[in-house]
């Protein structure tokens, strides 16, 4: 088989095959001797169809398939020896004249290859990036503090309402001189929330109120623009709802308040496991080491961000073969169309970018990714997760199973392989590069990255 490369702009390649009679014939005689000893072809008995009948059937189709197979083969293996820096796939080139199969060889196959720019990108010392190195300060321990304290918390019963408390009684449809309506609408025990009752008016009924007090109030005029919130009310469906204008007695049978948890053993037995923390000092100790090394996670997030656009910057704008690589585009995703590749390109071709970037970078610091950095990227995504939850002290068996569980899943583990590739990038390149450390709030952080 004879191979040749053009690639006289560097980035769009053509490749031309020239398939020789030699380089398929022995293995479509093999495939086809070996299909007649299976062939229960009528008129003949099984394996003994001639050989004449068997190529006439399935000779050009077995040929067309051996011919594919080699193509592709040696594409790849072209490719892989002389180094080049391939993106996507190869597609068939406009120039490719049709091949004639039933006609003797040689044939040609001639394919358009997307080529990926040449550039340089090397740092060391010299190369400055930020690091915003964020401060857990009084403040952000305290804002900790309480939503532990909340999660832990628990409603208790009180004796006279104030704001945000829930209600509990007894409903009644009233008539027009205020006396219980015959027959109309009654719920038995209630839930109601009067800080959620949209007009002022009607909230203020309810203030100061006690265990036995009966409210008089009109629900269409607590909730004017609410038909669902009245349905929910007074159990009905929503379309009755808009016809109920009558006023109601609410009998208050019991008022409970949501009390966050005091912070003392219990709590700090509950977040942390039992004895592990023994003092108040020690909790919020406890709370600033876990918040420092989470907030960690941020800031490598952030100087890897920052990292890429230095990177992008030095290295400037790259030249990529866009006409094919919108044809490369189009053929991974037939089913979304052009309008979606001409709307996705630009961002696309962005990615692209910095996973060339990546590649080099990866190269230089001489990082691995072993399974065990796979499976500690999928426990920490574990851990964070648990720990929206306020679950700090979760076991490191639970942890380990919940990764297993997420790494059986195909589509997550390469999400967890560029996980992996990014926490040790960056570390290695926070020994590379020297770090301009800024110390922030994490207000000041949040702000930052909201901007981004």
């Amino acid at each position: 088989m004879k191979i040749s490369f053009e690639n006289a702009d560097k980035i769009n390649g053509l490749l031309t095959l020239t398939v020789e009679e030699a380089d398929y014939k022995d293995k479509v005689e093999k495939t086809l001797k070996d299909y007649r000893k299976k062939a229960n072809i009528p008129g003949f008995r099984p394996g003994q169809a001639p050989m004449g009948l068997i190529n006439r059937q399935m000779g050009t189709s077995v040929k067309m398939d051996e011919i594919n197979k080699l193509v592709g083969e040696h594409i790849y293996k072209y490719v892989q020896d002389n180094k080049i820096k391939m993106l996507g796939e190869p597609l068939p080139s406009e120039k490719q004249q049709a091949q004639d199969l039933e006609k003797p060889a040689p044939y040609t196959f001639v394919f358009d290859i997307a080529v990926a720019p040449e550039f340089k990108i090397e740092l060391t010392d010299k190369d400055k990036v930020d690091f915003y190195e964020i401060k857990v300060d009084d403040k952000l321990i305290d804002e900790q503090v309480d939503i532990f304290a909340s999660r832990s918390g628990s409603y208790e019963k009180v004796e006279e309402y104030q704001d945000n408390d829930m209600l509990k009684g007894d409903l009644h449809e009233l008539n027009a001189d205020g006396s219980t309506k015959e027959g109309g609408i009654t719920v038995e025990g209630a839930v109601l929330m009067p800080n959620y009752i949209k007009v002022e008016k009607e909230k203020k009924r309810f203030n100061g109120a006690k265990p036995g007090d009966v409210i008089t109030f009109n629900p269409k005029k607590a909730y004017p623009e609410s038909d669902i919130e009245i349905s929910s009310l007074l159990k009905i469906k929503k379309e009755e709802a808009a016809d109920v204008t009558a006023d109601f007695s609410y009998q208050i049978t019991e008022i409970t308040r949501f009390m966050k948890a005091p912070i003392d053993q219990t709590l700090f037995d509950n977040i942390y496991g039992k004895d592990v923390v023994k003092s108040v000092e020690e909790f919020r100790k406890k709370i600033a080491d876990g918040m420092t090394e989470q907030l960690k996670s941020n800031s490598d997030y952030k100087f890897l961000l920052d990292l890429r656009a230095y990177c992008e910057k030095k290295v400037g704008k790259l030249k990529f073969p866009d006409a094919l690589l919108k044809r490369v585009m189009l053929q991974n995703n037939k089913d979304k169309g052009a309008e979606f590749v001409d709307k996705n390109f630009d961002a696309s071709i962005k990615e692209l970018e910095w996973h060339l970037i990546k590649e080099q970078l990866v190269a230089a610091t001489g990082i691995k990714v072993e399974d065990a950095d796979v499976r500690a990227a999928a426990k920490l995504q574990a851990r964070i997760e648990f720990s929206r939850y306020g679950m700090s002290n979760v076991p490191e068996e639970y942890l380990d199973n919940y990764a297993a569980e997420m790494l059986k899943k195909r589509e997550a583990v390469d999400g967890f392989v560029d996980r992996a590739v990014d926490y040790k990038l960056t570390e290695a390149l926070k020994k590379v590069v020297k770090l301009n450390v800024k110390k922030v709030s994490l207000d000041e952080f949040n702000k930052m990255m909201e901007e981004k």
